[in-house]
């Protein structure tokens, strides 16, 4: 189906049928499979022949799921998780061993941070971190090591960019394998493949469901390396359910158009954030005013649907404009069809301390808004009475 566009190969490849030919995916609610016979076991087994045998190994659904993801990363392969911190954590244990390095930006969500400094170095795996705006010295922290560059762009929740083609010239340079977080993107906006990405994450659970339903992850790219990550997963069980894999890759048809009316809104939201008396410091990436706009331009076909700003008055005039919203939802997810406004630095990024927020741009004042598909005008009414109040 190579001859059509994306949005359309979305929607028509990779469609799991049963002998009942439905127009849309059934449901495979099993656990198990069945052989025919003896044989025919333990080939399965030996893998001498490819056929699902058990769910926490793969399943039609969780098949499909991976196989559009793939397509739309360019990937070879894949395998999805019941989060996507599972998935961050699973692609990372199964490839790093005891001894090496990882070298991330500073600028992570939070419970990847504590993966690198309270649980990985259990395992003598250790890390160094990069300003987003000091690219240039990751040649510098490479050691002896070094086995991954892991990154996220655009950040969370500062929505800082990182040039994911400079980041790939440096892991070919020296063998290293980048990882990148594509969560705040999606793969219908950003493709870190093409920038030279080994391997790209996602938390589905955020625009792929896009209605705040399920949870779940994936993690797409190089075939041997999906390897690795399929066989410690399989041992370790953080695989996705099949409902839910049902369910996200029926999101999956409607996140273009969905993605582009996110993307429309929260350009008019971030304009009239950056126009408002009471807001200072919007960063969104296709403001102009962004310090990465340029990069952002390059590889990004628009700019998401996550802002970051600061209310004047530090944190108690944030927490107050938290508190006066009447129709944005007060919560900690993202990529909802409702707008969504969170407080960092007491909800999502709490457990850092205040050196380690205000070092990634998380100061007191901080929101993060995740732009929903009501009618702007609605979406900006209600921000500008709730800062105003």
């Amino acid at each position: 189906m190579s001859q059509f566009h994306l949005e359309t190969e979305i929607i028509r490849s990779h469609i799991e049928r049963s002998q009942h030919q439905e127009h849309s995916s059934p449901l495979y609610l099993t656990s198990s499979y069945v052989f025919e016979d003896a044989e025919e076991m333990r080939a399965s087994f030996s893998e001498e022949k490819e056929r699902n045998i058990y769910s926490r190994f793969s399943n039609p659904n969780t098949s499909e799921f991976i196989d559009r993801i793939a397509k739309m990363e360019g990937a070879e392969s894949g395998y999805a998780f019941a989060t996507g911190m599972s998935a961050v954590f699973s692609t990372l244990a199964a490839l790093l061993n005891s001894g090496d390095h990882i070298i991330s930006s500073r600028s992570v969500f939070g419970s990847t941070h504590s993966l690198f400094t309270k649980f990985f170095p259990k395992w003598n795996i250790s890390h160094s971190y990069f300003k987003v705006n000091e690219v240039g010295t990751i040649e510098k922290l490479i050691t002896p090591t070094t086995k991954i560059i892991f990154a996220e762009s655009p950040t969370n929740p500062g929505v800082d960019i990182l040039d994911l083609e400079l980041l790939g010239k440096i892991a070919k340079k020296h063998h290293l394998i980048l990882v990148i977080d594509n969560c705040f993107a999606t793969p219908y906006l950003q493709n870190p493949i093409k920038f030279g990405a080994d391997l790209v994450i996602h938390s589905a659970t955020k625009l792929i469901d896009g209605q705040g339903r399920v949870l779940g992850g994936v993690t797409v790219g190089r075939a041997d390396l999906i390897r690795e990550i399929y066989l410690f997963s399989r041992n370790t069980g953080p695989a996705l359910s099949p409902f839910n894999a049902w369910v996200l890759s029926k999101s999956l048809e409607t996140l273009p158009v969905r993605l582009e009316k996110h993307c429309e809104n929260a350009l008019k939201v971030a304009q009239f954030l950056e126009e408002n008396e009471f807001v200072e410091n919007v960063k969104y990436p296709f403001l102009k005013s962004h310090p990465q706009y340029k990069i952002a331009k390059k590889q990004m076909k628009l700019g998401g649907n996550i802002i970051s700003f600061e209310v004047k008055g530090g944190l108690k005039a944030g927490r107050k404009f938290i508190n006066s919203v009447n129709l944005c939802s007060r919560s900690a997810n993202l990529g909802d069809t409702k707008t969504i406004v969170t407080h960092p630095a007491s909800t999502t990024h709490s457990k850092l301390g205040e050196v380690d927020r205000l070092e990634v741009g998380i100061t007191d004042g901080l929101v993060r808004i995740s732009v929903g598909l009501e009618h702007v005008d609605d979406v900006i009414s209600d921000l500008q009475q709730a800062l105003k109040n």
